[in-house]
């Protein structure tokens, strides 16, 4: 089966448990949008955590298309809280793994992506600050009905 999840446009829904570092479970849910242009493809996203108060957090990564089969592909993204996070994605087998980090906060962390079936993963992860766990997570993620995210029309 081939990856759906960043390999192809779409959007994707998720519901799932964020942990704080404390341990306490908080409801999740995710919607994220993948769109390819010929020079970079985009993941924008949210997620919002039903604890109170709710909380959500914004995302959205700059990818680089793999130049060939098999290449991982380098993302980056800033935000005011986290810096600038640099990453890698690696698509192995039916998994997708994630690795980030940003040198100047401390933050660091990873992701697994595993594909259930053509438009269904479970994702699991953790970030880190310098050595303190600060979230984990288990979402299930699933392609949204309906046709998929064109990129805009660039001109020649």
């Amino acid at each position: 089966m081939k990856h759906t999840f960043l390999f192809e446009p779409g959007v994707w829904t998720g519901t799932g448990t964020l942990w704080r570092a404390d341990g306490e479970p908080l409801e999740a849910h995710a919607r994220t949008e993948i769109a390819h242009r010929s020079e970079c493809w985009l993941l924008s996203g949210k997620l919002k955590v039903l604890g109170s108060p709710p909380t959500e957090f914004v995302q959205a990564y700059l990818i680089e298309p793999p130049r060939a089969p098999g290449d991982s592909l380098r993302w980056s993204f800033e935000s005011a809280m986290f810096g600038k996070i640099e990453g890698r994605f690696a698509a192995i087998e039916s998994s997708i793994l994630a690795v980030y980090g940003c040198q100047t906060s401390g933050y660091y962390g990873s992701e697994h992506y595993g594909q259930l079936a053509e438009n269904a993963y479970r994702s699991t992860g953790m970030l880190l600050l310098k050595d303190k766990l600060v979230y984990s997570w288990h979402m299930l993620h699933k392609r949204a009905e309906g046709p998929a995210v064109a990129a805009p029309a660039t001109r020649s």
